[in-house]
């Protein structure tokens, strides 16, 4: 694969910070199942940009590489501020599940 641009790798991160907007309104939505999905497109970017190992950037690109890491990471924190609530439901959840399961065990219900 030839050597990503200055410009392919704004577009990746510009990419990102595009799928990160879609993946915060997927947790608004507790849409959970569309969430993982971008994710995994966001991962896909993400080993792009590893395996091409961009160069750093300079001037107007750098900008812009910048001011997309900065909006993924503030959609980062929203999306963390709505599934922690979430995944601690779960957790106890799955918690009570498998407390039941032992007392049933342990009293042969």
């Amino acid at each position: 694969m030839p050597q990503m641009t200055s410009e392919d790798i704004v577009d990746v991160y510009e990419t990102m910070a595009v799928i990160t907007d879609q993946m915060l309104r997927a947790a608004n939505d507790s849409d959970w199942d569309r969430l993982a999905e971008l994710e995994q497109q966001c991962a896909l970017h993400v080993r792009q940009l590893k395996e091409n190992e961009p160069q750093p950037l300079a001037g107007p690109q750098r900008v812009k590489k910048i001011d997309a890491i900065r909006r993924m990471l503030a959609a980062d924190r929203q999306i963390r501020d709505l599934t922690t609530p979430w995944m601690a439901r779960l957790s106890a959840l799955i918690n009570n599940t498998s407390t039941e399961r032992r007392v049933a065990r342990a009293y042969g219900i």
